[in-house]
């Protein structure tokens, strides 16, 4: 039975890759933990890689990789420093990973998916909104960038203007993109989300 991932933008994304004629290459920014989305690319076809800066993250990946017999090439790396050949991916994307660090490494880790992306491939990226219930909290960095912690871990968090990111993607074209306000009961308390989400042509 095939799994179901709970990363439900990825199914929109993984429905815009189907739907562009480039080569099958996939790359995850951020690929770690223990049910990795790039098994559901591998299971259209995909070639799959993925860089995780946690090495303990990528070793639980590749537990489920091996329990499945799958070959998803998840390994430690660093996205603002991109160990992959110029023009070499079909796919790029970061789901949930790239705001957890400061903007100026956000641009740069942005420029190197730029740089493997393949003309008339697409980028899927996602990041924090200044809605989310969490933007404000924590010591302050500059620029809506806090130290917060997650799973009782120190983590740095990035909160974008809906509007803000817009600019990252210039000379690319914009396929699709939407702000999103999520409510939802987390640990019996109700909370409030913001993520805007880009999927991203590059020029041919």
């Amino acid at each position: 039975m095939q799994d179901i991932f709970k990363q439900i933008p990825l199914y929109r994304f993984l429905m815009y890759c189907q739907e562009t004629e480039m080569p099958r290459r996939i790359l995850d920014c951020g690929a770690g933990g223990d049910m990795p989305p790039l098994s559901l690319f591998r299971s259209y076809g995909y070639t799959t890689y993925g860089i995780d800066a946690d090495p303990k993250q990528c070793e639980i990946a590749g537990d489920y990789a091996k329990q499945r017999g799958l070959e998803l090439n998840i390994r430690q790396g660093d996205m603002r420093r991109l160990e992959f050949a110029d023009d070499s991916m079909g796919f790029v994307y970061s789901y949930n990973t790239i705001f957890h660090m400061r903007k100026k490494d956000v641009e740069q880790a942005l420029k190197e998916m730029k740089r493997v992306l393949m003309p008339g491939g697409l980028m899927f990226v996602n990041f924090l909104t200044t809605n989310d219930f969490r933007c404000g909290q924590g010591p302050h960095l500059g620029n809506h960038e806090y130290e917060q912690f997650d799973d009782d871990l120190p983590v740095i968090h990035s909160y974008y203007d809906p509007q803000e990111p817009d600019s990252l993607f210039a000379g690319m074209e914009i396929l699709y993109k939407e702000d999103r306000v999520l409510e939802r009961i987390y640990e019996g308390e109700k909370i409030r989300q913001g993520f805007v989400d880009y999927i991203v042509k590059m020029p041919n």
